[in-house]
């Protein structure tokens, strides 16, 4: 068994990595840290926790804590990570951050995106970027890992095969994504209480969400050139889910045949993803690791949209992150997880 730790365990990402925890054949939580709810029961907070973790209760976060676990999973705020990575980057065998502290490799965006200097940029070159289905050999042998975000795993992986066979224009694509509020976190805002959200549907984020450098930066390695993406973020009156519709301009003639041939070779291999003839649904992912694509050529206008749909809380963070724990250790890339979502 592999001893593992959660540090950010009270938040719905946390929660997550608890309830895969408890499934996986191979990983042992031995402890979570939640600052805030120091003291609480895991099973309080989260009574849908309470079978697997009887005796478990949140602790305040210790640097000694890691001492005793080869795993560590990071399920902070951003921002959080920073000062804390250096404290344990040398003393726990594998890392896994969840947060945005390490995705991007160019440390000057985190000002502009972020709105403050990145505290460690030395340490941005040791973390992997965790999207197995397109950087894989990046996390082979990897220490460290960067999580992606929810909206740029929905948004890479529906139009990375059309970038990386260079059949449509990178400049011009514009990504429309919906999420449940459960993406928001944990801590109640304004904007997320039930008398806001409940039968609304709402853009946020207008041309300069914090995730558009992220998706750019994953297109961008694919495609093998700089790609530049309009993103614009809604928020949906659900949980959970993602729903990601993009569009872009092929370079040459193509068909909606031809294309769901090209993702049905490129992703033939990956046992989360699920290349579909129909529309994607976020239902059919409620609870899996599995994102759901599909793409269509409009012969009348000549736009090419790719849709995809996810689970933000798993394939879109807490699953994603296990997913990358399983390379990082050697072991079934599947091991802990489900293609199979909840219906209904």
């Amino acid at each position: 068994m592999i001893d593992v730790g959660i540090i950010g365990g009270s938040g719905f990402t946390g929660a997550e990595l608890l309830r895969l925890g408890a499934a996986h054949p191979e990983f042992a939580v031995r402890f979570a840290t939640a600052d805030s709810q120091a003291g609480v029961a895991v099973g309080e907070l989260y009574p849908s926790l309470s079978p697997a973790y009887p005796s478990l209760r949140f602790v305040p976060f210790e640097t000694a804590l890691v001492d005793d676990v080869e795993l560590v999973f990071l399920g902070l705020p951003h921002g959080a990570s920073q000062p804390i990575v250096p404290e344990i980057l040398g003393k726990v065998r594998w890392l896994v951050d969840l947060a945005a502290d390490f995705r991007l490799q160019d440390a000057s965006l985190y000002p502009t995106w972020y709105g403050e200097k990145h505290a460690v940029p030395e340490l941005l070159r040791d973390f992997a970027y965790g999207l197995p289905e397109l950087f894989r050999h990046d996390l082979e042998g990897a220490h460290a890992v960067a999580a992606p975000g929810c909206y740029p795993t929905t948004a890479a992986l529906a139009l990375a095969p059309l970038l990386e066979a260079g059949i449509v224009e990178r400049e011009g694509i514009v990504v429309d994504a919906a999420s449940g509020v459960s993406g928001a976190g944990r801590p109640p805002k304004p904007s997320t209480t039930f008398c806001t959200v409940d039968e609304d549907f709402t853009a946020y984020g207008l041309l300069d969400h914090r995730h558009t450098p992220e998706i750019e930066q994953s297109l961008t390695r694919v495609a093998g050139a700089h790609v530049e993406v309009l993103f614009t973020p809604h928020l949906a009156p659900m949980n959970r889910g993602i729903l990601a519709t993009c569009y872009a301009r092929p370079l040459a003639a193509t068909s909606t045949a031809e294309l769901l041939d090209l993702y049905r070779v490129r992703y033939q291999e990956e046992p989360f993803v699920v290349v579909t003839d129909g529309s994607p649904s976020t239902k059919a992912t409620f609870g899996s690791n599995a994102v759901h694509l599909t793409v269509r050529h409009d012969p009348r206008t000549g736009w090419v949209i790719a849709i995809a749909a996810l689970d933000n809380l798993v394939k879109g963070a807490s699953g994603q992150a296990v997913q990358c724990a399983n390379i990082l250790a050697e072991l079934d890339e599947t091991s802990g997880l489900t293609s199979t979502g909840v219906y209904p």
